[in-house]
């Protein structure tokens, strides 16, 4: 079989201008998979490498505003306890360091620090952010306005369902093992 030029041209761009359409094609639906609140990328606290929350659709999330030095810090107990109970079956807990409140440490270094070293912290935490007023990360000023409530104070905690609907919004004084909370939780587990 001989190929003439025009021909290997004629090949060379359908495969060059239809792959590129092709992908295009596939990429609202792989968008569309991801909700709108996911829809944010935030820099992780180890190294500052950006990271997708979309890798996370279809997880029930536990969203968290954290702090050094706050009384709510023993928390981070409860979250990776949760964590460890529940990880296998679909939930993420999302830690988002900030000084909002002023008790928490400027160097990533010290936070990174405190979480994985003191407190044994395996859930995904992220650089230190804004989560209050008009500076709030988009994340927290979706949540704010889907649940009416900012934090308002260090560990104050949202439940987002699988979907990436935010289902309750808990205080810093609600404990990660509280009895509502857990039971909150299984529940958006058990929902499919």
């Amino acid at each position: 079989m001989r190929f003439t030029a025009t021909t290997l041209l004629a090949v060379y761009l359908a495969f060059t201008v239809a792959a590129p359409a092709a992908a295009q094609a596939q990429m609202p639906a792989a968008a569309a998979a991801c909700p709108a609140l996911l829809q944010h990328s935030f820099p992780r606290l180890q190294d500052e490498k950006p990271q997708a929350l979309c890798q996370y659709a279809g997880r029930v999330l536990l969203v968290v505003n954290t702090a050094s030095f706050c009384g709510f810090t023993p928390q981070y107990e409860g979250l990776e306890k949760l964590n460890a109970r529940y990880a296998d079956k679909g939930l993420v807990i999302l830690g988002f360091p900030t000084n909002d409140f002023n008790q928490e440490a400027a160097d990533s270094k010290k936070i990174a620090d405190l979480c994985f070293n003191t407190y044994g912290v395996k859930f995904p935490m992220f650089s230190r952010t804004t989560v209050k007023g008009s500076g709030a990360n988009p994340l927290y000023q979706e949540l704010t306005q889907a649940t009416g409530q900012a934090p308002g104070w260090n560990f104050h905690k949202y439940l987002v369902d699988r979907n990436g609907k935010p289902l309750a919004s808990y205080g810093s004084n609600v404990d990660p093992l509280a009895p509502a909370l857990v039971a909150a939780i299984e529940k958006a587990l058990a929902a499919k």
